[in-house]
């Protein structure tokens, strides 16, 4: 939610420059020929003109026909940013934000993300909106946080507008209200902001400021996991194990979770353990949970520990191996399992698993 947005370079739409001396430059630079557009920029810059000042910071800042040099980057941003450009005082603010080519100074980086955020600058507004919600270079204010996010949004800035949602969802600097939330989720989503997808199907499969609806929820939780979200893929497979809200169908549960156990989603990996177990949408293998439960265990999953110390003892898919099992059940109890205890090993294994 909080990450900053760094340094931009500048689109050559800006009347300063002549056109053709533009056109030559950027092509130049366009073609790999750096130092062409070296040659027409330096001496315009030299003049002030700002899109060329800026064009310069940019090259120095990448290293593009020059030895990368950030200091040179910043002196070059700052003639622009002191003849009043917003772009290129949200760069000076950057670079003192993140300490390049100059100390770091939040002070600083503050003071020229506000000029370049009062032209409407919402690279700025967002990144005010970041410290006042994180308290880093401003006393920490939610309510200022909201504020600058929303200018930011306005303007249709995805994170921004997710951020919104955020704190209109969790009552956060401003009313709680899931309605809002699903609204500003919605415009962030629909630029691709896989969070605001996966929070879309969560409002949608919850019936939080929105009818609910599965096939909704489904259609949002498909577009962050067609993304690679493993949230997503996850509730994904709960949804069809579950039923819902659409129809139940384990073998897309199964389809669903392995994804998301690809990337060490540790509830998708403890279900796999339980269906390849109980037989759920795939033949029952026994071998397979008990790889499955292992997954889960390594990333301290209290229920998988548990189920791994009941197959040890009753030679489920291993050799049985009742000091392997004692074992198991005490690591499940040391990471919180209370639905059983060590002295209930003896009792029968089918009054001993976990449904989903």
């Amino acid at each position: 939610m909080n990450w900053k947005k760094g340094a931009v370079g500048l689109l050559f739409a800006l009347a300063s420059m002549g056109v053709a001396h533009a056109d030559i430059g950027q092509n130049a630079h366009d073609r790999g020929d750096f130092k062409s557009a070296l040659d027409y920029w330096r001496p315009l810059a030299s003049k002030g003109d700002v899109a060329a000042q800026i064009k310069l910071g940019q090259m120095y800042e990448e290293g593009d026909g020059v030895p990368k040099n950030l200091t040179q980057a910043l002196s070059w941003y700052k003639k622009a940013a002191d003849q009043g450009n917003a772009e290129a005082q949200f760069n000076v603010g950057t670079m003192y934000d993140q300490g390049e080519g100059i100390a770091t100074d939040k002070n600083q980086a503050v003071l020229w993300y506000r000029k370049a955020a009062a032209q409407g600058n919402a690279n700025a507004q967002y990144n005010l909106g970041v410290m006042y919600d994180t308290g880093e270079g401003l006393p920490q204010d939610k309510s200022q946080a909201f504020a600058w996010y929303s200018k930011a949004a306005e303007q249709g800035d995805a994170d921004a507008e997710y951020n919104v949602g955020v704190m209109y969802d969790q009552g956060d600097g401003t009313g709680k209200d899931k309605s809002q939330a699903v609204a500003w989720y919605r415009k962030a989503a629909d630029q691709g902001k896989v969070e605001a997808e996966y929070n879309l199907g969560i409002m949608y499969r919850d019936g939080e400021g929105v009818a609910k609806d599965g096939a909704e929820a489904l259609s949002w939780f498909r577009k962050a996991a067609d993304q690679g979200d493993a949230d997503a893929q996850y509730n994904i497979g709960a949804m069809y194990a579950d039923g819902d809200g659409i129809t139940q169908d384990d073998t897309q549960a199964i389809a669903w979770f392995l994804k998301a156990a690809a990337q060490n989603d540790v509830e998708a990996e403890y279900n796999l353990g339980v269906m390849f177990r109980d037989g759920e949408g795939v033949a029952k293998n026994a071998v397979q949970a008990v790889f499955w439960f292992e997954r889960a265990a390594s990333h301290r999953y209290a229920d998988a520990a548990y189920n791994l110390g009941i197959m040890y003892r009753d030679g489920d898919g291993v050799p049985a191996d009742p000091a392997k099992a004692l074992e198991w059940l005490r690591k499940a109890k040391s990471l919180g399992y209370d639905g059983g205890s060590d002295d209930e090993q003896d009792e029968p294994s089918d009054g001993k698993t976990i449904p989903i």
